[in-house]
């Protein structure tokens, strides 16, 4: 029988150094294998009828930011001005209101909504109650479970967080990342520390039924000492969850084009094995303050209260239509994102056309292995899970990379339960790689 630390000795040594590429897994398979020429896929989804109980959400994606951080990877603006904001608030209503006509709708309404960025608390109080008056209009939020809305400090004011709780907001998430002003000043985050407590004391003054906080390990120039007080601090608000991400350098990043210019491979952030310790730091500290550790990512203080009903949608297969510039949709086992550029996404949808750029339908095997893995970033998952909905023993479709992860130390299957341990769950992205397919396997995510 082998020891816990003989059996961490099996596994291949991880990349300690932060280089450019995706590691966040955030779906399956990797979105460089969409492709133009399967859009068609995408406009046959949208004219069949939906799969019986299937979830219905909306994604709505705001690019606008105050500055662009140094590490962001999204489609942002930091230069349209209110004309153009305008335009394109219009347009994404006029995209929703095109989808609308679609027989995928049949009579669904939306489950669960995500006013997600760039920096949806961009826009004005006004602009607000248009957009969502207007979404209200056209698939009624009546029935809807979860509406998450992201902010950035420094754009939120006692007045504009009324109007976002009396637009029916149940999950403020409150875009933190750090206490520290000089790494939010190096990192390029636009606002500073007093921000934070101010933007944080007027939500709670509202009542949002949960106020998440996003924190990420491993800026640039982050140090142990100040990482612990930075825990210390986000512990100290008591918010219903925490968000905690570990500094990824995508391609498309401030950081990755300064690396490009000076010739440097490794990223100036902290190695891999540094930024899992920092998370487990941040994980026992809130499990300290009566926190229960619900993903590789999230803490949240009620378990059975605090939910994320986006992410668990998802990852069980919901509907998702994207709306606005680069968005990302799901119908009906089909993938595709929208046009990535601001003038034409605007000018495609006024001319009455659903702005689909790049598309991907996933065999039956890859749509088993996306659940599974984005399932196992919980920490554990159910095997009858999958055989009720796809007829598959997961412990016999995946015995390979389950058998290599179990000698790694990093997971266990106790009876229905696929489980990671706690050194498994602060790598999974690493380790979900084990579970793709060879043509996946080493290919560019993105």
């Amino acid at each position: 029988m082998t020891t816990t630390a003989e059996q961490l000795a099996l596994a291949p040594e991880p990349k300690e150094d932060t280089t450019a590429g995706n590691y966040f897994v955030s779906n399956y398979p990797p979105f460089s294998f969409w492709q133009t020429e399967k859009t068609g896929d995408a406009f046959a989804a949208l004219d069949r009828a939906p799969a019986p109980g299937t979830p219905l959400g909306i994604y709505l994606h705001i690019p606008f930011c105050r500055k662009r951080c140094h590490f962001c990877y999204f489609r942002v603006y930091t230069d349209k001005d209110s004309i153009q904001i305008k335009s394109y608030i219009e347009g994404a209503a006029k995209e929703l209101e095109l989808y609308a006509q679609r027989r995928f709708i049949d009579g669904r309404k939306p489950n669960f909504i995500y006013f997600g960025g760039g920096t949806p608390s961009y826009l004005s109080s006004d602009q607000l109650t248009w957009l969502t008056d207007k979404m209200k209009a056209l698939l009624p939020w009546d029935e809807v479970e979860e509406v998450t809305f992201e902010c950035e400090p420094g754009t939120l004011t006692e007045h504009k967080l009324k109007i976002i709780r009396d637009l029916g907001v149940t999950r403020l998430s409150l875009g933190v990342e750090h206490f520290d002003d000089h790494i939010l000043e190096i990192n390029g985050r636009a606002h500073l520390s007093k921000e934070i407590a101010r933007a944080y004391e007027f939500a709670r003054n509202q009542n949002f039924p949960q106020i998440n906080i996003d924190l990420i390990a491993g800026m640039v120039e982050e140090t142990t000492e100040k990482w612990h007080a930075c825990v210390e601090k986000a512990v100290a608000m008591q918010p219903d969850s925490v968000t905690i991400y570990q500094m990824e350098i995508p391609y498309n990043t401030t950081i990755y084009k300064e690396m490009k210019a000076n010739g440097k491979l490794v990223a100036p952030v902290a190695d891999w094995v540094t930024k899992r310790g920092w998370v487990d730091y941040a994980f026992k500290k809130f499990e300290e303050a009566g926190y229960t550790v619900a993903s590789a990512y999230t803490a949240v203080r009620n378990k059975a209260k605090t939910k994320f009903v986006y992410r668990d949608r998802l990852w069980q297969g919901a509907d998702l239509i994207g709306l606005g510039v680069a968005s990302f949709s799901h119908i009906g086992g089909t993938h595709f994102q929208n046009l990535d550029g601001f003038a034409q996404y605007l000018e495609t949808v006024n001319t009455g056309k659903l702005p689909i750029n790049r598309a991907l339908t996933p065999t039956p095997q890859e749509r088993l292995i996306r659940e599974f893995i984005l399932q196992l970033k919980l920490g554990s998952l159910s095997v009858e899970y999958f055989k009720q909905k796809f007829g598959a023993d997961v412990v016999s479709e995946f015995a390979k990379p389950l058998q290599t992860l179990k000698e790694w130390g990093f997971l266990s299957v106790e009876g229905d339960r696929v489980k990671l341990s706690r050194d498994g769950l602060l790598q999974v992205d690493r380790l979900l790689h084990e579970f793709f397919l060879p043509q996946h396997r080493n290919a560019r995510y993105t």
